[in-house]
């Protein structure tokens, strides 16, 4: 078998290298270069002829041979400057934008700080104001007038005691005006009945609901207009002016009228049971002589005067007390606004913290990668399809001289030239030259 045969045989069995991208093609290559590049394949080609006849082609040692070969290319590739140089372009460029990002993330690192230290300092002051307006709560009832609310201190108390009082005075009424409107306008008097029989009837209710519905209803019901004419008392006297004064003048003087009546028609009755023939007409002028015609005035009229002023009094105490509780209801609103602003504020802190932690971790990878970088440009890079080119002429070479100078049977010429193409193969796999990997740069450290 010729030399030019088995160069043929050699190149069908190897993978065809693709052209790196960013080297200029065939055509833009200077003649110099393209001749210092012919001058080194024919070095390669001629060692591999040389090394082969000193072994005697044998493909074991070929393995060797081209550990050395690879070896020797590596301190090739790393005396061409200019190349490393061009083949370490891209990572120095990309070292630079990782350096950029790592400037820009540290700045967004930073402004997210001051952000998260901003939304800290806003969640301590609603804090501080929440605590502020809980104590005002709680010391409002006491101090009004600390916190500019026009209100008088103690009215809860007042009011209490007010609101206590007024419920046996409001009995009272109520048996009273039962009592004397039942014996003035429903009750016979009974000439053998006690003074004190007369005028106040324990059983007048019963006596009414015997008599029958009107005057039942009417009994129950006396003593309501009563407690409305207290209730308009305190309506009047709630806006001091001319027009509610006369108002309230009249309203007196309309009830102290009506409990003149029932006065006068109880002591008519008992007038009419006790009087004889030489006794006079009965009317106000004797009346007014009368002490138990003034006892049934003044135990109604003046515990009327006494209901409706304290009514009065308990009415403007809670007004008081409800000025209170409105301020306490305005700020417990405030604390409800603010707690919410609250929320939303640590809601937005907890991505704020989740952002800063991504960025530190996006920066450690981009370091990590930028000592990664720096490490390949520091070290050297080996294009291992050129590698893969400078290494088949090195084994054509070899063959070259197995097919021209060993003198034995074609088939066992062929077995040799095989075990020396598979021996190949081997090394291009474990420089990471394979044929899979054309475009890949293997990296060494030298």
């Amino acid at each position: 078998m010729d030399t030019t045969s088995i160069k043929n045989l050699f190149k069908l069995k190897s993978v065809p290298i693709e052209p790196k991208p960013e080297q200029p093609s065939s055509n833009e290559v200077d003649p110099n270069e393209e001749s210092s590049e012919e001058s080194r394949k024919r070095t390669y080609h001629e060692s591999g002829y040389r090394d082969s006849s000193r072994t005697s082609g044998n493909h074991s040692t070929l393995s060797i041979c081209l550990d050395a070969v690879y070896s020797k290319f590596q301190n090739e590739e790393k005396e061409m400057v200019e190349k490393q140089h061009q083949l370490k372009e891209s990572y120095i460029n990309e070292q630079k934008n990782r350096e950029t990002e790592i400037k820009a993330l540290t700045v967004s690192q930073e402004t997210k700080e001051e952000l998260l230290k901003t939304k800290n300092t806003e969640v301590e002051n609603h804090q501080h104001t929440i605590e502020t307006l809980k104590s005002e709560i709680i010391d409002l009832p006491r101090n009004p007038e600390k916190y500019n609310v026009k209100a008088t201190r103690g009215a809860s108390t007042k009011f209490w005691i007010g609101f206590i009082l007024l419920f046996p005075i409001t009995l009272y009424l109520g048996i009273f005006y039962i009592s004397t409107s039942y014996s003035a306008f429903f009750k016979t008097f009974d000439p053998k009945s006690t003074v004190i029989q007369s005028v106040f009837d324990p059983q007048a209710l019963d006596k009414a609901l015997n008599d029958g519905f009107t005057e039942a209803a009417f009994v129950v019901l006396i003593p309501f207009v009563f407690l409305g004419f207290g209730f308009l008392i305190h309506m009047f006297g709630e806006n001091k002016n001319r027009t509610n004064y006369i108002k309230l003048s009249l309203l007196l003087i309309v009830t102290f009228i009506f409990d003149v009546i029932l006065a006068y028609e109880i002591e008519t009755k008992k007038y009419d049971i006790e009087k004889t023939i030489e006794s006079p007409q009965f009317d106000l002028k004797i009346a007014f002589t009368q002490n138990q015609f003034w006892e049934i005035i003044f135990a109604g009229f003046i515990v009327y005067i006494i209901w409706g002023l304290v009514f009065d009094f308990v009415m403007k105490e809670h007004k008081e007390k409800d000025k209170i509780k409105n301020e306490q209801e305005i700020r417990q609103k405030r604390i409800e606004f603010f707690q919410e602003k609250i929320n939303v504020l640590k809601n937005e802190i907890e991505e704020i913290l989740a952002n800063i932690g991504n960025t530190k971790e996006l920066i450690i990878k981009t370091k990590g990668r930028i000592e990664e970088l720096q490490n390949i440009i520091d070290g050297v890079i080996i294009p291992t399809k050129d590698y893969k080119l400078y290494a088949s002429e090195y084994v054509q070479g070899w063959v070259t001289f197995i097919g021209e100078k060993i003198a034995v049977s074609r088939t066992e010429k062929q077995n040799m030239i095989d075990g020396c193409i598979e021996t190949y193969n081997t090394n291009l796999e474990t420089v990471g030259a394979n044929s899979d990997n054309q475009n890949l740069v293997y990296l060494s450290s030298l």
